[in-house]
């Protein structure tokens, strides 16, 4: 017998809250990003900047659109927001290099308190072994294995409390599986970008099975949506099918796009030493 959940209908209300914090963020950033430009022979660019407000809107819309309100009538919804905090916002906020800008638009006490901080050894291991690719990978697989699981999933549509914390680490596990992707400052590389390629493949093995088993299941694994009102027409099976498909063809594509950008960024050099170019010339480009 399914567990009965009760889905109350609310009219959406503006998230003041959320959205004071996201533009505090904002402004803090775009006070950095002026400053860094101003004195830095290295600013960052402004598709970065403009990559960064764009994931926080992604948040906004998440966690406070009208969108955020439905999660709980179709499944399909959990899944949009899900991929908003987990796949799609992390990526656009680290190639904003937020560590860089925010330090930058830090006062010079801030600035020692924080160096003080981050010179322990102890802080120093702790960042360290947290931005391995390999728990990266791990954390990241096994919080999206972890809520999709239904005796977890129904907590949450229970549970206000539960549910925040589900949001929460969706994009924390998401934070964590971008950065060494993108390696933000202040990381450094410590091994060859070749293995990124590996790990993007190995990340996409979880989501192929959920997906899989959830597109392809004549049975719904969700059975707290029997409880909700049905929405544009979708039976809970044909909702829970649509989900999944989103999902896996979302991951799918999204993590072509950085294994090409780390090949053609690998192979460039191999295709300059192949080709006729002066040897100043090769130098000058590699240095890039």
């Amino acid at each position: 017998m399914a567990p009965h959940v009760h889905f109350e209908h609310r009219l959406w209300e503006f998230p003041v809250s959320l959205t004071l914090i996201l533009l505090l963020l904002a402004a803090l950033y775009l006070r950095g990003w002026i400053s860094l430009r101003s004195e830095s022979a290295k600013p960052v660019p402004a598709w970065k900047a403009t990559s960064f407000f764009v994931g926080l809107l992604l948040i906004w819309t998440a966690w406070g659109s009208p969108l955020a309100g439905y999660d709980h009538n179709l499944l399909t919804f959990h899944m949009i927001k899900h991929l908003l905090l987990m796949t799609f916002a992390p990526p656009f906020l680290l190639l904003g290099q937020p560590l860089k800008i925010f330090w930058q638009a830090m006062s010079g006490r801030a600035r020692g308190i924080f160096d003080h901080i981050s010179l322990q050894p102890f802080v120093h291991r702790v960042v360290r072994t947290a931005t391995r690719p390999v728990l990266c990978l791990l954390v990241s697989s096994l919080t999206l294995v972890a809520w999709h699981l239904p005796a977890l999933f129904t907590l949450c549509a229970r549970s206000m409390t539960w549910h925040a914390i589900e949001q929460t680490t969706f994009f924390g596990a998401g934070l964590l599986f971008w950065w060494p992707v993108i390696e933000p400052w202040p990381s450094t590389s410590t091994g060859s970008r070749w293995s990124i390629l590996l790990y993007l493949f190995l990340a996409t093995l979880p989501c192929d099975v959920l997906s899989g088993f959830l597109v392809f299941s004549d049975r719904v694994a969700y059975s707290i949506y029997f409880s909700a009102p049905r929405m544009f027409g979708l039976s809970v099976l044909e909702d829970q099918q649509c989900a999944a498909a989103l999902m896996w063809t979302c991951v799918t594509l999204v993590y072509l796009v950085p294994a090409a950008i780390v090949s053609t960024k690998l192979l460039a050099p191999r295709a300059l030493n192949n080709s006729v170019v002066p040897q100043g010339d090769q130098r000058d480009w590699e240095a890039v």
